[in-house]
Order: structure tokens, then C-alpha cells, then sequence
């Protein structure tokens, strides 16, 4: 039956081959420059709708096998892309066209497209292959380093998305940019598979984003996915990879011995009896007797091995003379590194995008995307315990017996103050999201005038649902009894956006004229619900998940614990855009919104940009042979920001708890001041820049310098009467930079070409105005953060050190006053900080600036090289300029019995010389050693390789025959190598402040994507 069947499928091919064959002509012909004449190497001819294609050689011929009635599409980078029928033709020749590359590609722009070459604003876009080059679900992780002026801020969390930034902070508030997939308003794009996106349009500056009025501020993304083609056969295309992420720069902590070195350094009594305790209870170790028999690597017995990430999408792309259409689903799922608990995430994706010509006037369409996840996320604790659960501890202790169901290790037994061990974490906990989203739209487009005027109407709805359950298992520590408990808490969002608006396209002679006005109404509703039982009966196991339910819990809904919430916010806006050049020469852009809603007493606001550019290449003056194209443009606009929480206009009421006959009671309390917020904040921006290609296309370069003004922010104002604050629109800032990008790309023969490109960013942000106040104060007051009139926003703020005291001379010839130096019980060994002022104390006006979580310099360069079937490509970024806070370091302020990292526990100050950065045991935990220092902040920059990809294509005409699927087979390294000085697992922390960060994995990928 075998042979029987390898007959038949060997027949059916050759039967396939041989119609394939009979049906084909040899076509043959030249591809030259239309203005030099010259032969060009490297020109792609594809049969129309097929993978069937040749390259021309090193004298611009190409031979090919085609249907007789077939187009063939010429393509070449510099060049307009030229369709030609075969008509039953042997020879076709071709002159193409130069064109700039990119220069004529459509940009999409709000309500609209413009080509490169129109452009006057700030804009980048990223193509969606290169998009794909990234193994994750979520697609903005996939730019880091690829756009200047965009910063991007990665989360080892499964599932979670990274933080964006673009141009800086200018807020208090939401720092996010606004998300538009399609016309649709989003607040992030975590329900987007990264293969059915097309571009990725970054619209940096104001007069860019302005039409996007107050939800503009901090930039907008505009996301187009992929659609079909009209009359293009059906394509069918799968692409898959399955891999592994492995944690990167793992935190090395003390082991016993040094753990052991530095408890008897402190000459602490109590941490001496505490590894005296440990001695007797796990005995001393063979190796070496002076440390208990435990040597725990917590790290090691946190993180797995490896965790896999995987991704499979098939889609369907065609269409016919009268509709066209674009179908894919797609499965995601990744991993967490924490072992013994569950922490993945998962994804199932549906999305279909469809047009059809009604008429030869009239088109309609709709987009749809469904998207089904859920989400375990461990305890974000287990890091925090990880880093302090001291060596000597077991992770399982059998003498333990008092501990159910499992017998960890509980540094409580030793004598210490916490039980430590992350496992109580792991094991004990289990927290599940389930995220639920519709977007889509629906338009009519009517050609009113022929050429002249359209008409579009589009309505655009999203629909979010979060199903939040985290539960806490009961257990007992050894010690404690600890009861069980289930939180659970529903979101619901629903949004709805109908935009209406003309589009006038009119050329006369050498003017040509693009105006677009429209009227947008939107809808913005959410509500949800939270509450909170304990001491759940049977209590929750996993062997019992269906008894996961608060009703189960005898005691009822706790007090305090339960509560609903809920919006609803409407918009109308008006909004126009004109666009002009003369003779593609001088160019000319203006936009204007007005956006009014209910969220602020300030019910109307207006946005107005304009901008110009001059095409100096398009001079009769200019004659400069190396350069092909050159333009100058700039711009200025205003936008709003409502992403701030609106005053209420009355007495604040706040939920707060009582003792009344010694019972806790949940009550409200009413406050007699309140905010002042009677409008968004409004920010204005200048941006200049400059687009030039040079050496025949093979060089493109743009250049961008901005001044960003923050104006009218909403910040806290201090009421020292009644020591509150309220927050009123009096804040300003400013973020000015500069922005860079070059890319190269070249064809040296037929079979090889390669390209390499790189992009540079400056930020200076700094804190204008606070209200008439000389500073604010964030974070913790023992980890202070400041905001001071010309420094950053939030900088970290503290003492500088200067050294380490060597010894009694040392400290005596400081300059300290003496008494001070007996108050302070000054040592060698301590800390020897800066007296600014040189007053001869040490105390808050020595304190200056330490450093700010935004980074001054960011960069990224690129790779490629493309030789016959194989290509290699490479991304490298990193930043300078940028600071982390080391809360875990500086934790010893509260806790000073636990564990340090094993680069501070081998430099501790020993002895005069041997240390001027780190104090000496005894004196780390002196609190005049703890003061909020640049100890405590370290130097966050960091390099990177990016993305290395390799991939091999086999071309079924060329290894088989016609009709052949195009198989693409690659391997994906992302993130194999990050070189940084800081003390922890990643220099990538949002806030600059890290105290417990989910390790950032590298992750090695092998795809394949195969085209039918």
C-alpha cells in the first residue's frame, strides 16, 4: 500500500510539473536606468501574485519562465516599482524610473496618508518585517533601538507590555503615547498579533500629532495592518517558531561563607547568635566547619532553566476585481522564569480586514480583531525575598514539622524577623488575569467628485473586558497560621468613535492641494467592581480549582474590601488638515482640531500646528552630484494631555478605618479642600529638521532638533495649614533633544547586497515652573526624589560621596566640625560625603542632584547582508546618561538581617586602602551611613546586541519547480548579550527605581514561514 501511495504522489507531480511547464514561455529582456542607461544589478521580475521571480545579473538580463498572459512586476530600491504584461512576449526590456527610496512611500498620517517627500513633520515608520524580527506579543518591544527620540523600556513579565516613551516626560500623569490601530483609539496594542502588522507610524512632534488634539501629548502610534490586494490570487502564508528565554546577568549573591564573613565583620550580637542558631539546627559544614551546612543559591532554586516562547499564525491574503481581503489567527504563548508557580501567558488572535467596491464610486469595508489571553502572574515578592533570604537558610527544612502542607525553611526559626524563603510566595499564590478585547471598525468611502473629493464615514468600536482572580492559599509557616483568601475584580471598557470627514485632492499646473475636515464624536465608558473575602471553606487547593469562589468563604466579604468604580466621558471634535506644495518644491502643512468634553470645567479647548518645507534639491541653482535629494522642513503645533485625573469641584470623601471598642471599623472622612483642575495640559513644540539621500539613493539620512514646552500641568500644591496639598494646572516643563538617523544600503552583484544604518537621540529634561514652589518632592522620603526648577523631573536626590575614610587622620582633617564628628560617631570605615557648602556639617543643604531615570543619549545601528538565499542581519542599541536607584541595596534601612549581593559582601572596607566605594561591615548598618546617597545610585547605561537573525529561503522554482512554496527557515538570538555596570539583572527598570524587577530573558528562536 506504501509503494502504491508513492506512486501516485510521484505521478500527481509530474503530472503537476508538466502543466505547469506547458502553460509557461521563457521570457528574457534588460533592466536599465531610464536616465543613465545603465544596466542595474539586482532588479527583482516576479510574475504578478506569484513567488515565481529572477534577479537580473551583473549586465542587467534576466531570463524567466511565465504564463503568457501574466504581469510581471520589476522592483528595485531607488527605483518606482513598474507592472508590465507579458502579452505571449519572449523579450520584455525594461527602463525604470529612479525614485528615492522611501521618498514616495505612503506614510500613514492622521486621517490620511502623505508620501515621504511631502512631509514637514517628525515621523518614522517601521516596516512590519521588521517588526516580525522580534520573538514577542508584544510589537513595540520589536523598535527598541530603531527609532530615535522613542524610548522603550522592556518587562521580563509574559504578556506584559514595555513602556514608551517618546521625547521625554512632560507630566505628572500618564506618560504613554496614544495608540491608533487602524482609526481606532487604543491605550495599548497588547492584542495585536506582530504579524498582521503592516507599519508602525511614530508621530513624534506636535505638528504632527496635533490633529490627535488632547490625546496627543506624548505622541501618537499609528498602526495600519495588513489587507489584501485587489485582483492578487490567494496567498496562504504560515509562520511559526518555537524557542527558549534564558535569564541574562543573573544577580550573584553571598554565598555562606561570605554571608558568615560579613555577620561576624558587623559584630552585630544578635545576627552572630542568629548563624549560631543555624549551626545547631543543620549542623557545620564538611568543607568547612566555621559555616552552618546550608549554602543556599536562592537565585538557582528561583529561576527555571529555560522557558519556552512559541508563536503560530496562518493567514489568507487575496481579492478579485471587486473586493479584497486579509483573514489570519494566530496562537502565542510564553513561559515564565519563576519555578513552582504558575507564570505564562497565552493568546489566541482572530482578525479578518475586508473591502469591497460597491461601485465604481463607492467602497465599504471593515476590520475586525478579537483577542483572547490569560495571564498568570507570579508574586512580584519572590524577587524581593530572593535577594534577601540569607544563604544559611534551606529552601526545605524537614526539622520544620509544624509547617503544613509543605516544611520550607523559615528564618524566623534562626531568629530572624521574616520567614524570607521566596517559596511561601511561589507555592502559596496564584494570580490569574483574563483579558478579553474587541476592536474594529466599519467605513463607507464615496468618491463624491471623480479625482476631486471623497467622502469616508468610519465607526470604530473596542471592547475590553479584565477578569482579575488572585488567591492565597492557607498554610502554616512553623510559626503562623496564615488564612486563605480570594480577591477577584471585573473591569469593563467600552469605547466608540464615529469619524466623518472630506478629503479634497486638486492639482493645477504646478500646485498641487490636499484638504481634509471632519467631525469625530466619541464615546468612552468603563466600569468594575472589586472584593475581597478570607478564611475561604474547604480552603482553595489546586486539586479543588472549581472552589475558587468568595461565595465559599464563612466569614463573608471583608470590610473595606468590596467596591465598584466606573466613567463615562464624551467627546465631540472638529478637525481639519491642508496641505499644499508648489511644484513638490515648497511645502506648506497646517492642521487644526477642537476637542470638547466632559471631563474638565474647562468644556472646549483648540490645537493649532503649522509647518513648511524646502526642497533644495529641486532648485535650478542646485547642482551637487553626490546629493540626490535634500530637504529642509520645520514645524510648530499645540496638543493637549487629559490623560490627568479631573478635580471633582467639591470636598473630597476618602475611605478610612476607625477603632471603635477596639473594633476596626470602615468609615469615610471628608476633606474641605479640593483640587483645582480645570482644564488638560497643553504642551508646544518647535521641531526643525532635515531629509537627504545621497551617492544615487544608496544613503539616507534625517535629522530633527525639537524644543518641547509642557505648560499648564497639573501638579501638587502644598497647604502648610493644613499639611495637605491639592493639585492645580500651574506646572511646566521642558524636554529639548536631538535626533539622528543613517542608513546605507547597496547592491554589489546580483546574488549579494548589504546594508548597515545606525540613529542617535539626545534628551535634556528639565522642570520649568512649580507653581511658585522651588521644589517637589516624590518617592519615599528615605529614597528621596526631586523635582527642582532646571533639574529633571523626579531626579534622585541625596548625598554625594566623596570616599571612604581611611582612618582617624582622614576623618580629623575633613574639615567636619569636631563636635559633629562625635555626634555621628564617625569611623573609618564610613562614608565620607560632600559638604557642599563647607559649613562643616552634613545635613540637607549638602544635598544635591544624583541622576534621573530618563536617559541623556540612546543609540542604535544596524546590520544587514543578503548573499543568494541567505540573510543575516543584526541590531545593536543602548543608552547613556540614565540612572538607577538601588532600592534592594537600600533596603537595610528597614531590614538589616538578610542577605547582600555577593560584589558588596567581597569589596566591604577592610582595612585602610582597601576600599574608597563600599563602608565596612559594621558600618553599613550605621544610619548615618544609610542617608540617601549616590551609593545607592548607580551609573544605568548599558550596550546591547539586539536581534542577530539568520534565515535560508528555498525558492521552490529553483530547487523543485513552479508553484513550489517559498520555504524561509531562521534562527532568532534577542537580547544575547547586554554589557552594564549595574548591580542587578537588567539596567532596564521604568521608574529608575529597582526594588524587586522581573528579570529581562535573552531568548533564542528557530521559525520557519512558508508561502503558498
Amino acid at each position: 500500500m506504501k509503494h502504491y501511495l508513492q506512486l501516485l504522489l510521484a505521478t500527481a507531480f509530474l503530472l503537476f510539473q508538466f502543466q505547469s511547464f506547458a502553460q509557461s514561455i521563457t521570457v528574457s529582456g534588460k533592466v536599465t536606468d531610464m536616465v543613465s542607461e545603465e544596466p542595474l544589478i539586482g532588479v527583482n521580475v516576479v510574475v504578478e501574485g506569484t513567488q515565481n521571480g529572477a534577479v537580473t545579473d551583473v549586465e542587467g538580463n534576466y531570463t524567466l519562465d511565465v504564463p503568457p498572459d501574466a504581469n510581471l512586476v520589476f522592483s528595485y530600491v531607488g527605483y518606482l516599482n513598474e507592472v508590465v504584461p507579458v502579452n505571449n512576449r519572449s523579450i520584455i526590456n525594461m527602463a525604470m524610473s529612479p525614485n528615492i527610496e522611501t521618498l514616495n512611500e505612503v506614510v500613514v498620517v492622521g486621517y490620511g496618508t502623505q508620501t515621504q517627500r511631502e512631509l514637514t513633520t517628525a515621523v518614522e515608520q517601521v516596516d512590519g518585517d521588521e517588526i516580525t524580527k522580534t520573538p514577542t506579543a508584544q510589537a513595540m518591544q520589536s523598535i527598541q533601538g530603531k527609532v530615535p527620540g522613542v524610548q522603550i523600556v522592556n518587562s521580563g513579565v509574559p504578556g506584559a507590555a514595555p513602556t514608551v516613551r517618546i521625547r521625554g516626560v512632560g507630566t505628572f500623569g500618564n506618560t504613554e503615547p496614544l495608540y491608533v490601530v487602524d482609526g481606532v483609539f487604543v491605550d495599548n496594542i497588547d492584542f495585536l498579533n506582530t504579524n498582521d502588522i503592516e507599519s508602525i507610524n511614530i508621530l513624534k512632534d506636535a505638528s504632527a500629532s496635533a490633529i490627535y488634539g488632547v490625546r496627543g501629548a506624548n505622541g501618537v502610534v499609528l498602526i495600519e495592518t495588513k489587507s489584501g490586494s485587489y485582483n492578487q490570487p490567494a496567498e496562504i502564508t504560515y509562520d511559526g517558531y518555537y524557542g527558549v528565554q534564558v535569564a541574562q546577568n543573573v544577580l550573584k549573591m553571598s554565598n555562606s561563607e561570605q554571608f558568615v564573613r560579613y555577620i561576624n565583620e558587623t559584630g552585630s550580637e544578635a545576627d552572630i547568635s542568629f548563624v549560631q542558631n543555624a549551626f545547631s539546627r543543620y549542623g557545620r559544614s564538611d568543607l568547612n566547619p566555621n559555616v552552618p551546612n546550608v549554602n543556599t543559591d536562592w537565585y538557582n532554586e528561583v529561576l527555571e532553566d529555560y522557558a519556552p516562547i512559541t508563536s503560530h499564525t496562518i493567514s489568507f491574503r487575496g481579492g478579485g476585481s471587486k473586493g479584497r481581503y486579509s483573514v489570519s489567527v494566530n496562537y502565542f504563548s510564553q513561559d515564565g522564569l519563576m519555578k513552582n508557580t504558575r507564570n505564562d501567558y497565552e493568546r489566541l488572535n482572530l482578525r479578518s480586514k475586508l473591502d469591497f467596491l460597491v461601485t465604481d464610486w463607492l467602497t465599504v469595508g471593515s476590520n475586525l480583531n478579537i483577542s483572547n489571553a490569560q495571564q498568570y502572574v507570579g508574586e512580584n515578592s519572590v524577587w524581593f525575598k530572593t535577594y534577601f533570604a540569607v544563604p544559611i537558610l534551606p529552601v526545605y527544612d524537614e526539622t520544620n514539622t509544624e509547617a503544613t502542607p509543605y516544611q520550607f525553611g523559615n528564618a524566623r526559626l534562626l531568629g530572624y524577623r521574616g520567614s524570607q524563603n521566596p517559596y511561601f510566595d511561589l507555592f502559596y499564590n496564584d494570580n490569574r488575569n483574563n483579558i478579553a478585547k474587541i476592536v474594529g471598525n466599519f467605513f463607507i468611502e464615496a468618491e463624491i467628485i471623480p479625482n476631486l473629493l471623497t467622502f469616508k464615514s468610519q465607526y470604530n468600536y473596542r471592547y475590553e473586558n479584565y477578569n482579575s482572580r488572585n488567591v492565597d492559599f492557607a498554610y502554616n509557616s512553623g510559626l503562623t497560621d496564615v488564612q486563605s483568601g480570594i480577591s477577584k475584580s471585573n473591569r469593563t471598557v467600552y469605547w466608540q468613535i464615529w469619524d466623518n470627514y472630506l478629503t479634497l485632492n486638486k492639482n493645477f499646473g504646478l500646485h498641487n492641494l490636499n484638504v481634509v475636515g471632519g467631525y469625530s464624536y466619541r464615546d468612552e465608558y468603563s466600569e468594575g467592581i472589586f472584593l475581597r473575602g478570607t478564611e475561604i471553606s474547604p480552603n482553595p487547593s489546586y486539586s479543588a480549582e472549581e472552589l475558587w469562589y468568595i461565595s465559599q468563604n464563612t466569614g463573608g466579604i471583608d470590610d473595606g474590601a468590596s467596591g465598584d468604580f466606573g466613567s463615562q466621558l464624551f467627546y465631540q471634535s472638529y478637525f481639519a488638515r491642508v496641505s499644499y506644495n508648489y511644484d513638490e518644491r515648497y511645502l506648506l502643512y497646517s492642521t487644526f482640531r477642537r476637542d470638547e468634553n466632559n471631563k474638565f470645567q474647562e468644556l472646549g479647548g483648540e490645537f493649532f500646528t503649522i509647518g513648511a518645507g524646502w526642497v533644495i534639491s529641486e532648485e535650478s541653482f542646485f547642482d551637487v552630484e553626490f546629493i540626490d535629494f535634500l530637504k529642509l522642513r520645520g514645524g510648530w503645533g499645540q496638543l493637549g494631555n487629559d490623560g490627568i485625573d479631573p478635580a471633582v469641584g467639591s470636598p473630597t470623601v476618602s475611605g478610612d478605618f476607625i477603632a471603635i471598642n477596639d473594633t476596626r471599623v470602615a468609615g469615610n472622612i471628608i476633606q474641605n479642600w479640593f483640587d483645582f483642575i480645570g482644564s488638560w495640559e497643553r504642551v508646544e513644540e518647535t521641531n526643525i529638521g532635515l531629509t537627504a539621500r545621497f551617492f544615487e539613493e544608496k544613503l539616507s539620512l534625517s535629522a530633527d532638533y525639537f524644543i518641547r514646552n509642557s505648560e499648564n500641568v497639573a501638579v501638587p500644591i502644598f497647604l502648610p495649614l493644613v499639611r495637605a496639598s491639592i493639585r492645580e494646572n500651574k506646572a511646566a516643563f521642558r524636554n529639548t533633544g536631538f535626533e539622528l538617523s543613517a542608513n546605507w544600503t547597496d547592491y554589489i552583484s546580483e546574488n549579494l547586497s548589504y546594508s548597515f544604518g545606525g540613529n542617535i537621540a539626545t534628551l535634556n529634561n528639565e522642570v520649568t515652573d512649580l507653581g511658585g514652589q522651588a521644589y517637589l518632592d516624590a518617592g519615599q522620603a528615605e529614597f528621596r526624589q526631586r523635582s527642582i526648577i532646571g533639574q529633571p523631573i523626579n531626579a534622585f536626590f541625596g548625598y554625594e560621596v566623596g570616599g571612604i575614610f581611611q582612618s582617624e587622620s582622614d576623618i580629623s582633617n575633613s574639615g567636619l566640625d569636631a563636635e559633629f564628628i562625635d555626634e555621628q560617631n564617625l569611623e573609618p570605615g564610613d562614608f565620607k560625603y560632600v559638604d557642599q557648602n563647607n559649613d562643616g556639617f552634613i545635613d540637607n543643604e549638602d544635598r544635591v542632584v544624583l541622576g534621573s531615570y530618563l536617559p541623556e543619549f540612546t543609540y542604535g545601528f544596524n546590520i544587514g547582508l543578503n548573499w543568494r538565499n541567505i540573510s543575516f542581519s543584526a541590531n545593536f542599541q543602548g543608552q547613556t546618561g540614565y540612572s538607577i536607584l538601588n532600592r534592594k541595596r537600600g533596603e537595610i534601612i528597614f531590614t538589616n538581617d538578610t542577605n547582600i549581593d555577593a560584589d558588596l559582601a567581597n569589596n566591604l572596607w577592610r582595612g585602610e586602602g582597601t576600599s574608597n566605594i563600599y563602608p565596612s561591615a559594621a558600618g553599613l548598618r550605621k544610619g548615618y551611613n544609610q542617608a540617601m546617597s549616590d551609593y545607592y545610585v548607580e551609573d544605568g547605561s548599558y550596550f546591547r546586541i539586539q536581534n542577530v537573525r539568520l534565515g535560508y529561503t528555498i525558492r521552490g522554482d529553483e530547487k523543485i519547480g513552479n508553484n513550489i512554496p517559498e520555504i524561509n527557515i531562521y534562527l532568532t538570538a534577542e537580547r544575547p548579550l547586554t554589557v552594564f555596570d549595574y548591580n542587578g539583572f537588567t539596567p532596564e527598570v521604568p521608574s529608575g527605581v529597582d526594588r524587586q524587577t522581573y528579570p529581562i530573558p535573552a531568548v533564542y528562536t528557530l521559525g520557519l514561514n512558508v508561502t503558498l
